[in-house]
């Protein structure tokens, strides 16, 4: 039986170990990060393996593949793609053209992910930067309103669905007002809920029709005083679930970064306790692997439901893209913000 985490590995190819603890857990999906990435065959045979091990050839495999910062496959073998801020700066603010160029960067994205077997993108980025916050998201987000953000990660959405790659909406509800990078601290925002309304959910309620959302490492002061959202059941329950009408898979963001207090057993019983339906541990280390593997349920009841309908929104056949024509359309498009 599946159970409800996705699990990283430490190298280019899975161990011995690794490949054990996988057949033994059975996790529902991985993720790949560079320390995993050398060159396309590589990729392949990767995600082939990791495939092997739980025997289910739709076993989604992620990456953070958002351009700028955060991309884990490059250059030389795939290309460079700009930060989410790029596309809100296209073409003197032509909002339609924008969206048009978000889609195609996307779409592109999608044609390199599954060429290598990878079909999950954690993209986009729907947090809403605002003055003073740290610059963890800062140019990954679209822009800083939450109509920028909102219509732009659509079109990043849609070119992924476009192209057989799901996209995972995130941090909801929303890290652009975190004060602290959660990888390393604990944000708090203080923020009073109707002004989270007001801007910070904005964008996740716009795409509550998207299959797959990962929580945000952050307190928000206004909904639970003590607990980020990801292991705080009143912001699953009134804000993801209420609120913001959400009904996808939810999985937690990295259960190893540091804003997370506990062990790695007690972050991923928290997690669950609060309601997400997958825990997610990113940094392949066996051990820290085998603990969160110890509280992790298997995927039964509406949990399982949900991860069902992702899966059922991958296109096996994806929308006809001319490579070439769609590069230089790219490109063309970016030039002036060279």
């Amino acid at each position: 039986m599946t159970r409800a985490f996705i699990a990283g590995c430490s190298g280019p190819a899975l161990t011995e170990d690794e490949a054990a603890f996988f057949r033994a857990s059975k996790p529902w999906g991985f993720i790949l990060f560079k320390r995993n990435i050398e060159a396309p065959g590589q990729v392949r045979a990767l995600t082939q393996a990791l495939r092997e091990t739980v025997a289910r050839d739709d076993a989604p495999i992620l990456i953070d593949q958002e351009g700028g910062r955060v991309q884990r496959m490059g250059p030389p073998h795939w290309p460079a793609y700009p930060p989410g801020r790029a596309y809100g700066r296209i073409a003197g603010n032509d909002s339609l053209f924008q969206r048009e160029i978000a889609r195609l960067g996307a779409r592109l994205m999608a044609h390199d992910l599954r060429e290598v077997g990878i079909n999950v993108d954690c993209v986009p980025v729907l947090d809403v930067p605002v003055e003073g916050a740290h610059d963890v998201i800062g140019d990954r987000a679209y822009g800083r309103d939450p109509e920028t953000v909102a219509i732009l990660g659509r079109a990043a959405a849609e070119g992924l669905i476009a192209g057989g790659v799901l996209p995972v909406i995130k941090h909801v509800p929303g890290h652009g007002r975190a004060g602290a990078d959660s990888h390393h601290d604990l944000p708090i925002v203080h923020a009073p809920r109707e002004e989270l309304e007001r801007q910070d959910f904005v964008p996740f309620r716009h795409l509550a029709d998207m299959p797959l959302a990962m929580t945000a490492h952050v307190v928000y002061a206004a909904l639970d005083r003590d607990r980020p959202a990801t292991t705080s059941p009143a912001v699953m329950r009134d804000v993801i679930r209420g609120h913001l009408r959400y009904d996808g898979l939810v999985m937690s963001d990295d259960l190893s970064m540091d804003a997370l207090a506990g062990n790695l057993a007690e972050r991923a019983a928290a997690a669950f306790a609060a309601g997400c339906d997958m825990a997610l541990h990113c940094n392949g280390r066996l051990d820290e692997m085998e603990a969160v593997a110890s509280e992790t349920p298997e995927l039964t009841g509406e949990s399982n439901r949900r991860a069902e309908a992702a899966l059922a929104r991958i296109r096996h056949i994806p929308e006809p893209l001319n490579v070439v024509d769609a590069r230089q359309r790219f490109a063309a498009a970016l030039a002036a913000l060279a």
